[in-house]
């Protein structure tokens, strides 16, 4: 298993297990070199609502087998990635070259290094078919980003017979890809839309795809559970839907089919050990009803989100009566963006976002679905709760680029020699900060406060996400400038309450709730 780029959603994946226990990508099939497994614009599809109700007998999963395994396709998709060629001891690139030149005198006599060059890499997914007249396919994101090259097997056909196909939208952040026919076939066959929204645990589900290569393979189990957090991006999450049906790599962009045999889902993704990685009973798959709704845009070649430039998280359910909150509700604001939309409409860390366009927020995911459904360029209310008072701004949202997101949220933290004056029950060491510790971390040149200079390991700090090299600049909404006057607010922290810590981090104001031990 390798590739930058699958390696980095594997690594989201292990993010929700434990040390022992990680998420494989259930899509990409190596058929060369290892790799992870793969694998007219118009209105959204129509979706059956109706309650699913009946028996299911001996016959029921035959024949939807028999009935949607046509429209199943198997994918076979290209990709150029970069290899390097180096010899054991002397190969180049290795951190040993500096030692080795001293001892033998120079490279002359030594293999150089060689160029990287391209190499091509196939991989093996699934996907169905959801418009015939134009040849439209459904899969995920993953089976064929960054491919050069895709194309399509159907039930019937010989291993070698693969018909060319063109990736015609991508969405990341619902794992999503729709690809269409280049040479149209008139003998197609296309899949029903189920609603994903009705499926509870217990309810039959059906897969089909190519796990390993073994095309049109059939499994069927339950759904497990449904709305799993599972992580799609840099601090952004989809509810899945948890399936017992086995899914294997290679089954990635296939259907999860209901017990009528409608989509309610794409299978994308599974849950393993370290041992092995396949499937053991723990499945996912991304709901139908959040990509339905995108097929229009998708087949525009283009899905525009919403975004306001905050980082949200829960609300904590210990600090309820500090926030001057009665019930657990709303969205925590982390940190705000320079330049973002939230940031002009004078949303601050610390706020709590209860009403988005006149739609009272649950949590912090309710929030985040919301607002990237919202369309770019819309004006609307938020109303928000700051020291114990609610306020109504008005923001227009601002049009979502994950990849500048996922740049922007990957900071660098810079390791800062201790200090000696420790915060009692917080788990923190602060220390004076100097302008030039302060140009270091970017923080900007007018900035006061001190400098968190070791987090205990498993303290209230170190679990609230503070880390060395952040610098404190409010203690529950009081400015500090020295470590020991942040130390005395500390302290008048009752046992069991919580502290409000305003910090910079890689230039950026971060709010975090820290509980006293």
């Amino acid at each position: 298993m390798s590739t930058g780029k699958t390696t980095l959603f594997y690594s989201f994946l292990i993010m929700v297990a434990s040390l022992a226990v990680g998420m494989v990508i259930a899509s990409r099939l190596d058929l060369t070199p290892a790799s992870l497994a793969q694998g007219t614009p118009g209105a959204a599809p129509p979706m059956n609502s109706a309650p699913l109700s009946g028996p299911v007998d001996a016959s029921t999963f035959r024949n939807i087998a028999k009935s949607m395994s046509p429209a199943v396709v198997n994918i076979r998709s290209t990709s150029k990635q970069r290899a390097q060629e180096m010899t054991e001891f002397f190969g180049g690139g290795t951190p040993n070259d500096d030692l080795l030149d001293r001892f033998f005198g120079g490279n002359q006599n030594r293999q150089r290094p060689q160029r990287p060059r391209e190499q091509e890499t196939q991989a093996a997914g699934t996907g169905f078919v959801i418009n015939k007249s134009l040849g439209y396919i459904l899969t995920n994101n993953h089976v064929v980003q960054d491919a050069t090259k895709v194309e399509v097997n159907f039930l019937g056909e010989e291993n070698d017979i693969y018909h060319d196909a063109k990736i015609v939208g991508r969405d990341p952040l619902t794992d999503s890809a729709l690809i269409q026919l280049v040479d149209k076939k008139t003998d197609l066959i296309e899949v029903k839309f189920g609603d994903s929204a009705q499926m509870q645990p217990g309810d039959w589900v059906m897969a089909i795809g190519n796990p390993f290569g073994l095309a049109h393979t059939v499994s069927v189990g339950v759904i497990s559970a449904t709305a799993r957090s599972f992580p799609i991006a840099e601090q952004r999450f989809a509810d899945v839907l948890q399936t017992d049906a086995a899914i294997n790599p290679g089954n990635s962009g296939g259907p999860l089919l209901n017990a009528r045999g409608e989509v309610v889902g794409i299978n994308t993704a599974i849950y393993t050990d370290s041992r092995q990685q396949g499937n053991i009973g723990i499945g996912f798959a991304i709901p139908i009803n959040s990509v339905r709704e995108l097929i229009p845009q998708l087949m525009t070649g283009k899905v525009a989100r919403g975004v306001i430039g905050v980082q949200v998280t829960p609300v904590p359910a210990d600090a309820l009566s500090e926030f001057g909150l009665k019930e657990r509700r709303g969205a925590l604001v982390g940190a705000v963006s320079r330049g973002r939309p939230a940031a002009k409409a004078g949303i601050e860390p610390g706020d709590i976002i209860l009403e988005f366009n006149g739609k009272a927020v649950k949590n912090r995911d309710e929030l985040v679905a919301t607002v990237v459904a919202t369309r770019p360029g819309t004006t609307v209310p938020v109303k928000i709760l700051r020291d114990k008072q609610e306020k109504t701004l008005s923001i227009t949202v601002d049009e979502l680029d994950l990849d500048d997101e996922s740049n922007r949220v990957a900071e660098q933290r810079t390791s800062v020699e201790p200090d000696a004056e420790p915060s009692q029950g917080f788990g923190i060491t602060m220390s004076a900060l100097n302008a030039e510790t302060a140009r270091r971390l970017r923080a900007p040149a007018d900035t006061q406060g001190v400098l968190v200079s070791d987090v205990e390991q498993g303290s209230p700090a170190f679990r609230a996400g503070v880390v060395r090299g952040d610098i404190i600049t409010r203690v529950n909404r009081q400015q500090v400038r020295t470590p020991q006057e942040a130390s005395r607010v500390l302290a008048a922290v009752p046992s069991g309450g919580t502290a409000f810590l305003l910090v910079v981090r890689g230039g950026q104001e971060q709010f975090f709730t820290v509980r006293k031990e």
